[in-house]
């Protein structure tokens, strides 16, 4: 990637529904010379997807929490079964390998209209492999990613 690939990854990042004629206006090319940029981006897997930011009254008014997990162990048996069971969860918004005391850090959602004691009862207690689970509810979300 050069410069002018970095900052198209940069302002697609800010508005991703930006046309290529904005885009080229703002990076100094044509209309048709940033949409090849583009392509060539998504082409080498640079730009893996675009999505919608949605305000939370359209998901349901969703509270944040955040799970850290500790597995039972960290055979590649046990990982790679919690976290194919994993992708089969609605409600986990994100989920991260991490390196220290726990194994697995997850975002999840929690609709206005459902309770995070069902989530922990039925979702996240039964996952393979959990030795424990260490909870932390959100206060206020400050910034929010792209």
């Amino acid at each position: 990637m050069n410069a002018i690939d970095h900052k198209i990854v940069e302002l697609l990042g800010q508005d991703s529904a930006m046309t290529s004629e904005q885009l080229g206006a703002l990076i100094g090319l044509s209309g048709s010379a940033a949409h090849r940029r583009v392509s060539a981006l998504e082409d080498a897997g640079l730009i893996l997807g675009y999505r919608a930011r949605l305000a939370p009254a359209a998901c349901g008014n969703p509270s944040t929490v955040f799970v850290s997990v500790t597995l039972v162990d960290q055979r590649q048996e046990t990982m790679q079964a919690f976290e194919r069971e994993l992708q089969t969860t609605s409600q986990i918004g994100e989920a991260h390998l991490m390196s220290g005391e726990s194994d697995y850090l997850l975002k999840v959602l929690v609709r206005e209209d459902d309770s995070y004691e069902r989530i922990h009862r039925e979702v996240l207690s039964v996952l393979p492999g959990v030795r424990r689970l260490l909870t932390q509810f959100t206060i206020r979300t400050l910034t929010h990613g792209n």
